[in-house]
């Protein structure tokens, strides 16, 4: 190509982006135990509901997504005005960037989170504010509450926090969210909450109900195993509801994620149960761990988070070899989801062996 041509004019601010880094699509003779995604199929009376949906996607989806909306505003006990939906949590997620901040603003989460912030921040035009976890790997709220300034328009806090499974209490995050100026909006991304069974951690959407500043980030891909429809919502007050509506991509929502989440919603009794399995699964892999003498965070996730430091990329690259693949933070740690026995067994097999 010739010095002289001249190539599109793009935005200074997606310089310089951080990948996503899904996790590794591993060979048909290794567990995936990367991307926290769920191992059972989809619930009882999904699959077929789906099925029949195939039929008629020749046409466009609902674009307000009004059925589903319905049922989340019932399942919740909230406003069908006060649900948004998107594509995953983390497209709702970018929605609320869109509708909050731009060049000048700021955002404010912790560090390490949710891979994803940073990514859509700088898509944005904001600027990042991260704030180091806590030597225990939890969020440093009262850090958090002093790196709000007059630029801040939006705070995550994840809940629990992804990837390292600690979660944040009721009287501490109450206390945070009674610091935080009212025109800040505090999103409680909580992809994980049907995992959590400490009873000190709250559920955002009771928070949520009486602070016009609080929105919560739920999603399908996680414990109702929809990862791969791309379906979430937000349950905000009606400013922000609006809001997200407006940011949102025309029929983003595809009509077979709206037809399988409703599903899913119906069958709770057998997500329960789910869960729950997956609960005690996590509870044998820490207490396993915690015996090797690994130094482990309590998880409220459906995954486990160990801290390697510069051991990191090696680890992982035994586990491949074992026959697991994990989702690995270079000179961090490494993030193990919780996924079928024979998998975890490997995994415990894989972190005895190392420590030795």
């Amino acid at each position: 190509m010739a010095d002289d041509v001249q190539t599109p004019k793009l935005r200074e601010a997606l310089r310089g982006i951080p990948a996503y880094r899904p996790g590794k699509i591993p060979d048909a003779s290794t567990f995936k135990l990367s991307s926290n995604e769920n191992p059972y199929p989809p619930l009882p009376g999904v699959l077929e509901k789906v099925q029949k949906s195939c039929e008629t996607f020749n046409r466009y989806p609902d674009m307000g997504v009004a059925r589903l909306c319905s049922e989340i505003a019932s399942r919740f006990g909230v406003p069908v005005e006060h649900v948004a939906t998107g594509t995953g949590s983390v497209g709702v997620a970018q929605q609320l960037l869109q509708a909050t901040s731009g060049p000048g603003d700021e955002v404010v989460y912790a560090w390490r989170s949710f891979e994803a912030y940073p990514i859509i921040t700088q898509i944005s035009g904001a600027t990042s504010v991260k704030v180091p976890l806590t030597p225990d790997e939890r969020h440093d709220l009262d850090a958090m509450a002093e790196a709000v300034t007059d630029r801040t328009r939006l705070i995550f806090v994840c809940n629990p926090n992804n990837p390292t499974g600690a979660a944040i209490g009721r009287e501490e995050l109450t206390r945070f969210l009674d610091r935080v100026p009212g025109d800040v909006l505090v999103v409680i991304d909580e992809a994980y909450r049907e995992f959590v069974r400490d009873p000190r951690i709250p559920d955002g959407v009771e928070l949520y109900r009486d602070r016009p500043n609080v929105a919560v980030l739920r999603t399908f891909s996680k414990a109702y195993g929809l990862a791969g429809l791309r379906v979430g919502f937000a349950i905000a007050h009606e400013p922000v509801a609006e809001a997200l509506r407006a940011t949102a991509v025309p029929f983003g929502v595809n009509s077979v994620a709206q037809v399988a989440a409703v599903e899913s919603l119906r069958a709770e009794e057998a997500l329960l149960e789910r869960c729950e399995s997956l609960v005690q699964e996590r509870t044998r892999v820490l207490e396993e761990l915690r015996k090797q003498g690994w130094t482990v965070p309590d998880s409220e996730a459906n995954f486990v988070w160990l801290r390697l430091g510069e051991d990191t990329m090696d680890f992982a690259a035994k586990a491949e070899v074992a026959g697991v693949v994990v989702r690995p933070f270079a000179g961090e740690g490494a993030r193990i989801t919780i996924g079928e026995v024979e998998a975890n067994d490997i995994f415990l097999r894989v972190a005895s062996e190392f420590r030795d």
